[in-house]
This record gives structure tokens, C-alpha cells and sequence, in this order.
């Protein structure tokens, strides 16, 4: 059984640093402490577009801010 290589990846919604299989590389992933989703790619081989990622961090704010706001309208409806 051999032991599986990693390389480092951030995920680009919250900045956590992680351990990537290099057999994912390529694929679709889910940050598993924000849900953040990305295509794990090893940054040495890779030129991050700002504008891009800035889209994606306002489009996850926004998605948090909804969140936050439902369920504002969820407690208010019940007390």
C-alpha cells in the first residue's frame, strides 16, 4: 500500500490552508470548513485571475448574508 502525495491549496473563500491528494487535482472540491467550492489545482502550475476571485468571495458573502438573513426572518416569525 502506498502512501498518498499532498500538495497545499488555499481554499479561496476562507484562507484555510489545505492537504490536496494529487489525484484530486483537476476535480471540483468543497472546502470542508467554509463549503467553499473550488478546482483543486497545485498553485506552483497556476495564475489566479483577481477579478475571478474576487467574484467568488462576493458571490460566497452574499450567499452567507442570505443565510443570515432567512434565518433572521425564521426566528422573528416564531417568537
Amino acid at each position: 500500500m502506498s502512501n498518498p502525495t499532498f500538495f497545499i491549496q488555499e481554499c479561496p473563500t476562507c484562507g484555510r490552508r489545505l492537504q490536496i491528494r494529487v489525484e484530486y487535482l483537476g476535480r471540483k472540491l468543497v472546502c470542508q470548513h467554509c463549503q467553499g467550492q473550488m478546482i483543486a489545482a497545485d498553485p506552483t502550475n497556476l495564475r489566479w485571475d483577481c477579478a475571478e476571485s474576487n467574484n467568488v468571495l462576493l458571490h460566497r458573502a452574499d450567499e452567507l448574508l442570505e443565510t443570515v438573513t432567512h434565518r433572521k426572518s425564521e426566528l422573528q416569525q416564531y417568537s
